[in-house]
């Protein structure tokens, strides 16, 4: 009897074993089917670029970095632009010559790397774009500063020229031409301060910049770090990209390769996604947090001082990372945080499942808080007006004690219909020419956030959900005002 038992006991646990592989197989065969009918790869997704930066590309400095970057350009014009055939002109592809969506259509091809030196400016600032994106996406922030300081914009390896670029870049590459850029303008400045400006991905690669530096007992190179939307930490799914890319590789499926794959409408900003490029932003994430863990105390007080905007609602990045694991491990050393509310007008609020703020309250409005705290919110739940409600360390300005807290009326208000921010929004404002909501009239041009199209779901190969997020900021003045006050308290 007790051999039945055993033995029916290993036929049961080998079925068992047999029919978990079965049904895991099955549901990677079919998620590799779903992702491989997705649409057909475009040159723009397959060709290799034999002149982007790495790592371990040998120049002595940043000029030798734009004069590769010239040749890039070049390259991108001969094995892309040039071999698209006539009879596919599309209106809105960036590949496409006088297409809606040429960056040519713009002043200035934000694409690039550029520098606006200022010679008597008192202090300089070095621009970094996040993931996908290209030195446009702190274009607004650029124009703020232009008459004020020696500005310098990077374009990071393998942005501003065709998504393919993404498949193979890693984060060191990024990390090495950040130290190009940021060499060039200490050389530059003569001794005068350094601010940095990193949006998503870009605020994660400055972090690194000066972590790396402290953890190898060196001087940090920045003033001050002014953070957008930091990329500090990812949704665990994020730690899966590297699996798909493999399996892709393995299986030579292309596709696999991708996250999404769309029409490349925007000039500035790629709308197809490489798998590779979330691995990226997550292994940099990964390195930051060891580095962090690693400082001794005194090393940990060497950080410069940072301000970080950041909405409580990002589709992107973890806001809570932000704060808990990222602030809440900083000394007293000056860093500011201000996080944008969601709309919080009656009708928006009895709309939310789970209130994203709910879990950062206690963290932010605590007594003992060593940094100055700041949430951007309804004034009440019955009118769009904004106030700025500060905690910790004293905030400036004419404001309401109560309590805790200090309370500061802004003359800014949330537009209709409009509940949350998002990701992309906060480095631009209401004018932007691209993303902002004022629609200019006879521009020949594409004007992303001021449209909105609607109709039955399914037709666009751009989502619905794509078209519909927030794409600008309504409290950028605010931004722009907070900015100028940590600069000129950290000038010296």
């Amino acid at each position: 009897m007790k051999a039945i038992i055993i033995g029916s006991t290993k036929h049961l646990f080998l079925a068992a074993l047999y029919a978990s592989i079965g049904i895991a197989l099955a549901l990677l065969a079919t998620g590799i089917y779903f992702l491989n009918a997705r649409p057909e790869l475009s040159l723009w997704h397959t060709v290799e670029l034999e002149n982007e930066f790495h790592y371990n590309t040998k120049l002595a400095n940043f000029n030798e970095y734009l004069a590769l970057e010239e040749r890039l350009f070049a390259e991108v014009e001969r094995k892309v632009v040039q071999k698209i055939p006539a009879n596919e002109f599309s209106p809105v592809n960036r590949y496409v010559k006088n297409s809606l969506s040429d960056p040519a259509h713009w002043p200035q091809n934000w694409n690039r790397s550029y520098e606006w030196p200022k010679a008597d400016a008192e202090f300089g600032v070095l621009l970094l774009h996040g993931m996908s994106d290209s030195p446009y996406a702190l274009s607004n922030v650029a124009a703020h500063f232009k008459d004020k300081a020696h500005v310098l914009g990077l374009r990071l390896p393998g942005h501003g020229t065709i998504p393919s670029g993404l498949t193979e870049v890693y984060w060191q590459d990024l990390a090495a031409a950040v130290n190009l850029a940021t060499a060039h303008m200490r050389q530059s400045l003569k001794g005068k301060p350094l601010f940095v400006v990193g949006f998503s991905t870009g605020a994660a690669v400055a972090l690194n910049h000066e972590l790396e530096r402290i953890s190898q007992d060196k001087k940090p190179d920045y003033a001050g770090m002014i953070f957008i939307s930091p990329a500090i930490g990812l949704a665990p799914l994020a730690a899966a990209a590297r699996w798909q890319s493999w399996i892709g590789r393995l299986l030579e499926l292309d596709k696999l390769q991708w996250n999404s794959i769309q029409v490349e409408y925007d000039p500035f900003k790629y709308t197809s996604f490489a798998v590779n490029a979330g691995d990226v932003v997550y292994q940099l994430a990964l390195r930051n947090q060891g580095l962090l863990a690693g400082l001794t105390l005194p090393q940990r007080a060497q950080i410069p001082s940072i301000l970080t905007f950041q909405s409580v609602v990002d589709a992107t990045v973890s806001t809570s990372a932000v704060v808990n694991h990222f602030y809440q491990t900083l000394p007293e050393n000056g860093h500011e945080l201000v996080l944008f509310d969601m709309n919080r007008l009656d009708v928006n609020a009895k709309m939310v499942s789970n209130d994203p703020l709910v879990g950062l309250l206690a963290s932010i409005n605590s007594p003992a808080l060593h940094y100055r705290g700041t949430v951007v919110e309804n004034i009440s739940n019955e009118t769009t007006q904004v106030q700025a409600r500060s905690f910790g360390l004293a905030a400036q300005g004419k404001v309401v004690t109560e309590g805790n807290e200090q309370v500061r009326a802004l003359d800014l208000y949330w537009p209709a219909g409009v509940y949350s921010l998002s990701h992309v929004a906060l480095p631009f404002g209401v004018d932007d020419g691209l993303y902002g909501a004022i629609i200019e009239p006879d521009s020949h041009r594409i004007q992303i956030g001021a449209t909105a199209s609607r109709g039955e779901r399914g037709l666009y190969s751009v989502s619905a959900s794509e078209m519909l997020r927030q794409k600008w900021n309504p409290f950028f003045p605010y931004l722009l005002e907070r900015m100028d006050e940590y600069r000129l308290a950290h000038m010296h």
